[in-house]
């Protein structure tokens, strides 16, 4: 019996100064294939509802991610079960990727979808069960969380049956009551976060690979084009916006907000955490998302010159005004303030929108660059005004006013 205890999986708890360990962001990568695929499926489809299929299915994928990261924060994930658990994970939600393509239509390519993110879903609550081993709290808190989970995939699984039009409205159903039920739940649960610092760098390290898919969008829109200086200069834009939304979340906000996450304790900052990144960080990377989905557009019609069109522009200028619309709603759950220029520059990206639609899309693509340069320019005129003047620089600012305001 004591060979046996021996041999079984070791699962080994995080402290306060746990990092992101090299094995989740290898875990990461079948979660950037599933991104391209949305994104290549928003693109041929070109309209308002292929968006929203896209976005639904980011939300869902999104949901599995978290939960993983909270694992990863609980417990060493390069090690032991938790690897096992989510190397089985990774291939799930591979399939999960692959059959993308074929979630909206008639066929088993949806069954098969639901059927690899629900084993998604299962192996975390289990796998998480077994490393909260000890933990009554906590325990009882992923056994309350199999509730909106089994509601929430029953709904899917009805929705792929049915299909048609009754599939997209019972997947969003099922959205819903799947966060709102853990979100209820947690508020008051027993949810536990060891390490700040791991859950920042999670969601930054994920933020950056949902930019790099702005990158692979270039690439994308540039496929079978002969090269030309309209296709360089849309190329060399489309970067200029990938650098913009780097720069303006890693320059200030993640530190800042990783001093705020670490400047409180107990069922507070496990609240902050669910709020501010859990839920709070989906319409940021949904923005980047929709960012990409509209520099693609431009890459592809760059060289003929033609306007932007309608598709294209809302995606390009929405991408940008809802990222930063998620940077004001992380900044208010955070700070409990607003960032005025911040709120500004998506009011001038949604303003631009009508006039990128008739311009020539180079034209177009150039405004959002232009928007966000502007926007960074002015904040870091700020604060070097600020530290000018005998303030605290921003890396020993204090967490209450290190973001952006």
């Amino acid at each position: 019996m004591a060979l046996r205890q021996k041999t079984l999986p070791a699962v080994r708890s995080t402290g306060e100064d746990h990092r992101a360990t090299p094995f989740e962001l290898f875990f990461d990568l079948v979660y950037v294939f599933a991104i391209t695929q949305l994104t290549g499926s928003m693109a041929r489809e070109r309209d308002a509802n292929g968006v929203f299929q896209g976005l639904l299915m980011l939300a869902l994928l999104w949901g599995t991610w978290s939960g993983y990261t909270w694992l990863g924060n609980h417990s060493r994930a390069d090690g032991g079960l938790l690897r096992g658990g989510m190397v089985v994970a990774m291939a799930a939600m591979f399939v999960v990727g692959l059959t993308i393509p074929e979630a909206w239509a008639d066929g088993p390519g949806a069954l098969v979808l639901v059927g690899a993110y629900l084993v998604v879903r299962w192996v975390h609550l289990m796998v998480f069960a077994v490393a909260a081993s000890g933990d009554t709290g906590l325990r009882r808190q992923i056994a309350i969380t199999w509730l909106p989970m089994t509601a929430s995939a029953a709904l899917l699984v009805s929705g792929t049956l049915l299909g048609s039009g009754t599939q997209m409205l019972l997947f969003a159903v099922a959205l819903v009551v799947d966060w709102v039920g853990i979100y209820l739940t947690a508020r008051n649960g027993h949810w536990r976060l060891r390490s700040p610092a791991h859950m920042t760098e999670r969601h930054g390290l994920f933020l950056i690979l949902a930019i790099g898919e702005s990158v692979i969008a270039v690439g994308a829109g540039a496929a079978g084009q002969p090269v030309s200086a309209a296709l360089l200069l849309a190329a060399i834009l489309g970067i200029a916006v990938a650098v913009c939304l780097w720069w303006l979340y890693f320059d200030v906000v993640a530190g800042a907000a990783e001093r705020r996450l670490s400047g409180v304790r107990g069922e507070e900052q496990v609240i902050l955490a669910v709020e501010a990144y859990t839920y709070g960080h989906f319409p940021i990377i949904a923005g980047i998302l929709l960012t990409a989905l509209g520099v693609e557009g431009v890459v592809a019609h760059a060289v003929e010159g033609e306007p932007l069109g309608v598709f294209s522009a809302l995606a390009l200028h929405g991408g940008v005004a809802l990222y930063l619309v998620g940077h004001l709603l992380f900044r208010l759950r955070m700070q409990r303030t607003l960032g005025r220029r911040r709120l500004a520059a998506a009011c001038a990206a949604l303003a631009a929108a009508p006039a990128a639609v008739l311009l020539p899309s180079l034209a177009g693509l150039a405004g959002v660059v232009a928007i966000l340069a502007a926007l960074i320019a002015v904040e870091r005129a700020r604060h070097a005004s600020r530290n000018g003047q005998g303030r605290a620089s921003v890396g020993d600012r204090p967490p209450a006013a290190g973001l952006i305001t």
